[in-house]
């Protein structure tokens, strides 16, 4: 027999092929059309991978001749290559609503995007969000650009040993296994970059995701043309400590713009998807300087306007800092030789304080300065965001904080199940994710309780399939008997209420909250008449304790109470799992502690799918949740970590599964229909599944922040930044005059139903123009305060000048304060003047 022969199949030797064109574009995670395509090819990697891009590059030269050659194989082919070309034709929303707008490109930056299990490059919320806007933009048409890092071994692996012990590996990520390819330059040369780190150049290459008609680029530093210490600093996600965290920040930042700009884009809008990438808002400006001639400071004020940055960080201690020593080596020369500023001045932005040189580098503090507008992921998220930056704009009231919101959504047609996709295509249409969302309430309110329940079957049967196979799997990775495998496959049963819990486990999310009383859950869970069964999943952090004994505490009930067949733990939590759980559990359960879960997604996903939520009054379901669609714990307040109060809690959650939802998930009509449950179902999908989507998220990005940052920056940026230098000498006005300005003694009488308010204001040697007299007072039962513009009047001998305003006199004058703010047509305040004065 003679020696076997090896070809090499690299990336790029198949981007002509039209299997390949199809594997490269991820479009296929959330479009399953393609499924049975690869299923022929290698129907077990497949089934295990769903990675095209390995069934392709694995599949042998025979298999794939054999099938190639098959009519009914290219018939698929050709319409799946005709679909693609059709869909990438397709008018999108924004090119038929914002046709002629200024907005042409917003670059993207986020730390991690969670787009398809074969791109292993997330970890949770945050490259859940990433992806999902991604893959709404695509389908919107939103002009998007990703700009992300490709990680060696991305975030950690699960495994759950027979004693319940979570166990963190760390899998290699080939690049040529993954859907990307080298990006590379109209000659056909990689593209890599190089950056200066302390002594050394490092070099960066670049990859390149097709996400539909979107692209998302990513960098890594494993180029052999690096120091070893340098190739792993793109080795893991949230890995290591501060240094390869600040390194990863700046490939992030600095790399990604300057990725950008030797690609010859120049985004008019520059997203932070959290604070990670805010020295994207230095290089911009350098980029700037470097076009224009012109000063930093001049530089930062012209581009802030065309950033934005999103908050996701609910806690103090969720923001990146860095000390001045580790900022110094990295950001030194950066500040002096690139920006020409002292190195102390770049510290400035990252202070809360600027003159405190004890203070480390907050990346939070320099996005909030460098970009044009600020926003959390829920109202509440917002409101509590408000709250985090306020030391930001003392004497502002929180209210004033200018942090707005715009509230997570999922991407529907990535996380609907097959059973869900064919109600929402049969009652809506196969397109309705990618127009306006007002028209997909109605249809569903004229579909048969039959079709929604039947959805509800047929998705709960496939989990509990999906549940049998995997666990069985999981037994057998332990060492399980045969019997014990056996019995694995034979787990949980398709007609019985199936609850699910699948997160982070993290103290601050109390996935516990369910054991507070072990043997009322067991009762809950073993009730013969109405039985109940859940499922588990979730990983802690490697160098979370608290959170790995937490998984324990679970492995050691289920062990204790030997009812697997009741509830059982999934090991390794992944994007897979994500949509096989989201999609089939009736009622999903979410117990965070008010307010520290941000927004939170999994729970979106849930009513995608005809689920219902259970949750704690905390992020999106705070603004979501109404009795007649879902169950909430909680009242509305915050109690930090009191157990008193997780006590409270855990005895409403029970009570909540005893005496409602139990019951009436088995409260059957004749035809053995639940109708009290499918009315929740209905209103549930036809309300919220709308307004939570990242359709309604990603219009609202674009309408909201996107446009008018672009006609923004497009205005500083004008007859050689005019308006910059304007509003930058205006600002220095501000900060240098502001402390002549006073106020002299208010008064106010009521006359003819008028409240007249008059104040004297002494201007000193600051211009009148550059401020504002507004009359201000407090909102009333939640309402928004007042804020009425006073009128100038007279000039008084002194100097001073009169102001006056008046209001209906329903409340009392003392309710009334007069304040100055500062003033300018082109400028967003507090945002970019934080100077406040009351009238004593």
């Amino acid at each position: 027999m003679g020696n076997p022969i090896y070809t090499s199949r690299p990336s790029e030797a198949l981007n002509d092929d039209a299997l390949a064109q199809l594997a490269l574009d991820v479009r296929w995670s959330w479009n399953h059309s393609a499924d049975k395509l690869w299923q022929q090819l290698d129907p077990e990697l497949w089934d295990l991978t769903h990675n095209p891009w390995v069934v392709l590059q694995t599949v042998s030269r025979q298999r794939l001749e054999s099938v190639t050659s098959d009519t009914a194989f290219l018939g698929m082919l050709e319409e799946l290559t005709q679909a693609k070309r059709a869909d990438s034709d397709l008018p999108r929303w924004f090119q038929q609503k914002h046709a002629n707008s200024p907005l042409k490109t917003v670059a993207y930056f986020s730390m991690e995007y969670m787009l398809s299990e074969a791109l292993p490059i997330y970890s949770g919320g945050l490259g859940n969000v990433a992806g999902d806007q991604l893959k709404a933009a695509n389908d919107l048409g939103v002009p998007v650009i990703g700009i992300g890092l490709l990680y060696q071994q991305g975030y950690f692996r699960q495994q759950i040993d027979r004693n319940g012990v979570q166990q963190a590996l760390f899998p290699y990520n080939d690049p040529g296994q993954l859907p990307i390819k080298p990006l590379r330059d109209a000659n056909g040369d990689w593209v890599r970059l190089s950056l200066s780190l302390p002594g050394f150049k490092l070099w960066v290459r670049t990859w390149e995701v097709q996400v539909g008609q979107t692209k998302l680029y990513l960098l890594d530093t494993n180029d052999p043309a690096n120091l070893p210490e340098y190739r792993g600093i793109t080795s893991e996600l949230y890995g290591g400590g501060q240094e390869l965290r600040l390194r990863q920040e700046q490939v992030l930042g600095i790399g990604g713009w300057r990725l950008l700009r030797t690609l010859g884009i120049q985004p008019e809008v520059c997203h932070l998807n959290e604070g990670h990438a805010a020295f994207a808002v230095l290089e911009r400006a350098r980029s700037y300087m470097e076009e224009t001639g012109h000063p930093f400071p001049l530089a930062l004020t012209v581009t802030r306007a065309g950033n934005l940055f999103t908050t996701h960080t609910p806690v103090e201690a969720g923001f990146d800092r860095f000390p001045e020593d580790l900022m110094r080596a990295h950001f030194h020369l950066y500040a002096e030789a690139r920006l020409h500023i002292p190195f102390n001045e770049l510290m400035a932005l990252g202070r809360r304080d600027p003159g405190d040189s004890h203070e480390p580098f907050n990346m939070a503090y320099l996005a909030i300065r460098g970009s044009g507008a600020v926003n959390g992921v829920s109202r509440l998220h917002g409101t509590v965001s408000r709250r985090l930056f306020q030391s930001l704009f003392p004497r502002w009231p929180v209210e004033e904080v200018p942090i707005r919101h715009v509230t997570n959504g999922v991407h529907v047609p990535t996380w609907d199940s097959v059973e869900a996709d064919r109600l929402w295509t049969d009652v809506c249409g196969k397109g309705c994710w990618r127009t306006s969302l007002e028209e997909i309430e109605k249809p569903l309110h004229r579909v048969e309780d039959t079709a929604f329940w039947r959805l509800r079957t047929e998705a709960r049967t496939s989990l509990v399939e999906y549940i049998r196979d995997r666990y069985a799997r999981q037994i057998e990775s332990q060492g399980g008997s045969a019997g014990e495998i056996a019995a694995a496959g034979q787990v949980f049963d398709f007609r019985t209420l199936t609850l699910g819990f699948a997160r982070r486990f993290a103290t601050y999310k109390r996935p516990n909250l369910l054991l507070h009383d072990p043997e009322r859950l067991m009762r809950i869970l073993s009730n013969s008449q109405y039985p109940v069964q859940l499922v588990i999943a979730g990983k802690a952090h490697p160098q979370d304790g608290a959170g790995q004994w937490m998984i324990r505490q679970w492995s050691e009930f289920i062990q204790r109470a030997g009812t697997p067949s009741r509830v059982i733990f999934l090991s390794d939590y992944d994007m897979l799992m994500t949509e096989r759980l989201a999609g089939g559990v009736d009622v999903w359960v979410n117990t965070p502690r008010r307010p520290w879960e941000a927004s939170g997604t999994s729970g979106m996903k849930v009513l995608v799918n005809g689920g219902l939520n259970l949750s704690e009054l905390d992020g999106w379901w705070a603004e979501a949740y109404a009795p007649d669609v879902g169950w909430a714990i909680g009242d509305g307040n915050e109690h930090g970590d009191d157990p008193a109060w997780d006590a409270v809690e855990a005895e409403a959650l029970y009570t909540l599964l005893e005496r409602e939802i139990v019951p009436q998930f088995y409260d059957r009509d004749s035809r053995g229909i639940p109708t009290k449950w499918v009315a929740r179902m209905r209103g549930s999908m036809a309300r919220l599944t709308p307004s939570f989507s990242a359709n309604r998220t990603v219009r609202e990005y674009t309408e909201n922040y996107y446009l008018p940052a672009a006609a923004a920056y497009a205005d500083r940026a004008a007859q050689g930044g005019k308006l910059g230098a304007d509003l930058l000498a205006w600002q220095s006005k501000i900060a240098d005059l502001w402390g002549d300005v006073r106020f002299g003694a208010l008064k106010a009488e009521t006359r003819d139903g008028c409240r007249r308010f008059e104040v004297p204001v002494y201007f000193g040697r600051l211009h009148s123009d550059a401020a504002r007299v507004e009359l201000f007072a407090n909102g009333q039962n939640g309402a928004e305060p007042v804020r009425k513009v006073m009128d100038p009047g007279p000039q008084l001998p002194d100097g001073g000048m009169v102001y006056s305003a008046c209001v209906e006199p329903a409340r009392n004058a003392s309710d009334f304060t007069p304040r100055l703010v500062p003033n300018h047509p082109g400028a967003s305040v507090p945002l970019e003047a934080s100077q406040i004065l009351w009238q004593k």
